[in-house]
Order: structure tokens, then sequence, then C-alpha cells
């Protein structure tokens, strides 16, 4: 099948021939007629399989045709929230139809006018849209489709109240569409009390709702105090061509990406409390290639779909299961490879046995040697502050004498290096632990909490 199939207007089958799209996805082959009959829609698809086109194009053609007005698409982040307005933008510019993207961290004045104004489009998040429904400020706006892209990320990030409230002020006549990458029961509900007789589709196999076997996932055990030196190997040592390294807090992304700059690494962080107009920039210079390591939240990481990162670090295992699942999937794409490496320490199993067995992760051991390259200046002055603390002469005295033979520098250079070694200073040793020691651990863990499961039944 190709696009021409669809018999799209002239204007949108211009866009749709810039945008250089020739043989449509599985979602797109199977949502775009459903969406032009004007049913309601329930489709299962991972980010990055084309859904954005998916319900995009069968909305455009309804407007360019003047089937319909206005629609209005819900997503859960700014980020996303501009990458579906400027996708639908570009697609239907030929017909002249408008597109804004609505958030909150600017001002109301702007977006507040446009939509009075007629925009047609409108990709909104749920905080800033339900803030203006309930201010009457946008009274005029009443699409007549609705979509809610990636709605199990709005049930995470805890939108789903939000998105229900905006729908007491949208009209009853209207179409609805849901796109989510799972299905759990609370977007199940949502599904049923939102929309009318809908149609569900899929293109999640069974085997993609868990984690992409395109993904090489890896482990490394290490101890807390590891984590930096861990991180700095993997991205000195890993090919990577695009990096996205996952933390859990927004001080440890701007002291991870200080530290990595610091090191030379072309990297830059992002979370949700940095200026939108940096983090709009921010996201075009990762993009575009000009940053190869992007440091993120899960939040600020949410909807963003990147082509090309070939690799994923967790700086901390998430606690949830399906939170692995949405940071890995953000590599291994389109049918290219991935490779996803996560840091856990030995306090960290129960989350890592959570994902082996919730998500069905094949997680494989992963082991590095620490390299001299990463000493620092700091290492050597406080290497030189302790030779210079340390007493000369008695046995010393006696050692060199026998020694008197040798080239005082060679001799010096030896016993330096003997030093470096005996104080672990950028030593070329293992950097976490081996197989055998993790296997050991992990058995451990297993049988400790085992026992507990069975003093709990005895109680």
């Amino acid at each position: 099948m190709r696009f021409t199939d669809f018999n799209f207007h002239p204007d949108i089958a211009k866009g749709v021939k810039i945008a250089g799209f020739r043989e449509p996805s599985p979602i797109q082959q199977e949502a775009i007629p459903l969406v032009m009959d004007g049913v309601d829609l329930v489709a299962q698809a991972h980010t990055g399989t084309g859904k954005t086109a998916a319900f995009g194009l069968p909305i455009l053609e309804k407007i360019a045709s003047g089937e319909i007005e206005k629609a209005l698409v819900i997503t859960p982040t700014r980020e996303l929230a501009t990458q579906v307005s400027d996708e639908l933008y570009h697609l239907g510019r030929f017909g002249g139809i408008r597109t804004l993207a609505v958030y909150g961290g600017v001002g109301y004045g702007r977006q507040i006018a446009l939509i009075n104004k007629g925009v047609q489009i409108v990709v909104a998040t749920p905080g800033r849209l339900k803030d203006l429904y309930q201010k009457g400020k946008i009274d005029s706006f009443n699409p007549e489709i609705v979509v809610l892209d990636e709605a199990d990320e709005m049930l995470d990030m805890g939108f789903l109240d939000s998105v229900k409230e905006i729908f007491n002020y949208i009209p009853q006549n209207r179409q609805t569409l849901l796109f989510s990458a799972t299905m759990p029961e609370p977007i199940k509900d949502l599904a049923q009390t939102l929309l009318y007789k809908p149609e569900f589709i899929s293109v999640v196999k069974e085997e993609d709702a868990t984690t992409n076997n395109q993904i090489k996932q890896r482990y490394l055990v290490i101890e807390e105090e590891q984590r930096d030196e861990a991180i700095v190997n993997l991205l000195e040592t890993q090919n990577y061509k695009k990096a996205l390294v996952f933390c859990r807090m927004k001080k440890e992304v701007d002291r991870l990406s200080e530290l990595l700059k610091a090191r030379g690494f072309n990297a830059e962080g992002l979370h949700g409390d940095i200026d939108q107009m940096e983090r709009d920039e921010i996201v075009r210079n990762y993009r575009k290639g000009a940053t190869k390591i992007l440091i993120a939240t899960d939040v600020a990481a949410r909807g963003l779909d990147i082509k090309g990162i070939t690799h994923v670090f967790n700086y901390h295992i998430p606690f949830d299961p399906q939170s692995y699942v949405h940071r890995i999937g953000r590599t291994g794409r389109a049918g290219r490879r991935g490779k996803a490496i996560t840091l856990v320490t030995t306090q960290e199993f129960r989350e890592l046995a959570r994902i082996k067995k919730e998500v069905g992760a094949n997680i494989k051991l992963k082991t590095i040697n620490s390299s001299s390259a990463h000493i620092t200046k700091d290492d050597i002055d406080n290497l030189v502050n302790k030779l210079l603390l340390l007493e000369s002469g008695g046995l010393a005295a006696e050692i060199l004498e026998e020694l008197e033979n040798f080239d005082k520098e060679e001799l010096l250079q030896k016993l330096l290096n003997y030093f470096i070694k005996k104080e672990k200073i950028g030593s070329n040793t293992i950097l976490g632990y081996k197989q055998d020691e993790v296997e050991r651990m992990y058995k451990e863990y297993l049988k400790e909490e085992k026992s507990k499961k069975s003093k709990k039944r005895k109680r």
C-alpha cells in the first residue's frame, strides 16, 4: 500500500509527498481509514511507529475538505505538544491549516489570542488546557475531533482527572481517538467513559509490549560512590552516536551534566525547571545532532521522539518496571539496534528483580575496567599531599642503599606506581562486581526475600 491510495485532498497529498512519506506504517494503514469513517478509536502503538500521522492526516483531510473546522490533540508534555504541532503544521501547511502548541510555563496572552482568532488544530498539555477552559478564556474553541495521545503517559503523570474534567467543556457530538503504548485498566476504563462504541486496533506484538528485542540490555553492579566513574567510563568506551542518560531527580541532572561537560563531553541536561526557550533549544540541538548526550529526568524525556538514539544509560534504575520499558524504548527504533545499560547497587536488587519478572527483560550482567585516564587534577594533588606527609629515613633508607645501582628516576617511577596501585588511584581494576560475585549476592537476596515472604504467611 502507498499513501497515494488514500486519495487525500491535493493540498494534504502535497504535504505528504514533501515529507517523504511513501508507504504507510502498520498503524497508519489501520487507523487512517477508521478515522476517515468518523468512528471513535482506541489504538495501541508505541512512540516512533508513525502514530502522529495516523491520526493527523485524516484530521487534516477532514479540515481541508470542509468536513470539520477544529480539532484538539491532548499530549502529556510540552515537548510532545510542540513536536506534534510542528508535524501537523508541515503536513497541512499547503492547505493553510494553522496549528498551535498550548502548554504551561509561558504567558497566556498569545495562546488565547490565537485560539480565539480561529486556529484549526490545538495541541495542548492537560494542565494548561484545563486552566484555560476553567477560566472561560477559550469558550469559542469547540473541537469536532479530540485525540488523547500517549494516554498511558498521562496516567503515569497523574493527568487523568484533568483529562476527564476537560471533556466537560467539549461538545458531546465529537469523534474521540485514544492512542496509547500500553493498555492498563485505568486507560481501558477511560476509553469506555469518553468514547462511543470505539473500534480497537493494536500494532504492538506481544513481545513488544514489554521490551524491544532489538535492544541489547545490560546492567552493571557497582558501589553507590562509583556511579559517576561508571557513567564516565561507559561514555568513553561505548560507541554511541546519540546517548540519553536518565536520572531520577532534577538536581542529579544538573550535577551530572556539569560533571560531564567538565570532563569534555558534548552533553546537556533537561528537566522541568529549565526555562522553556532554553529547553526548546536543548531539544532542537539534540535532535539535529549538535548535542551528543542528553541527561534528563523521566518527566522531561516523556514524549520526546528523537531519531538516532543508539544508547540509553540509566544512572539509577527506575522504581517502576514500565518506566524501564519507556526509557530504553527511546533506542532500537524502526528496526535499528540499540543498547541500554543500567547502573545498579546491591540495594537495588529488588527493582532489578521486578523488572526482570514483570516486563520479561533479558538483562545481562556487564563488567568494565576502570581506567587511569580518569585520574583528575584533584587526584594528583591528593597523591602529592599524601607523599609529602610521609616520613623519610628509617627502613626506606636501608632499602635505598640496597638499590643504589638502579637508575634513580626509574626506581622512583616504580615506587610511585606501587603507591598509586596500593592507594587504588586510577588503578586498572574491575569497576563494580564480577559475574560470580553478583550471582552469589543475587542468590542471597532472592533467598532472603523468600524467607521474608514465608515468615509473613506464617503470621
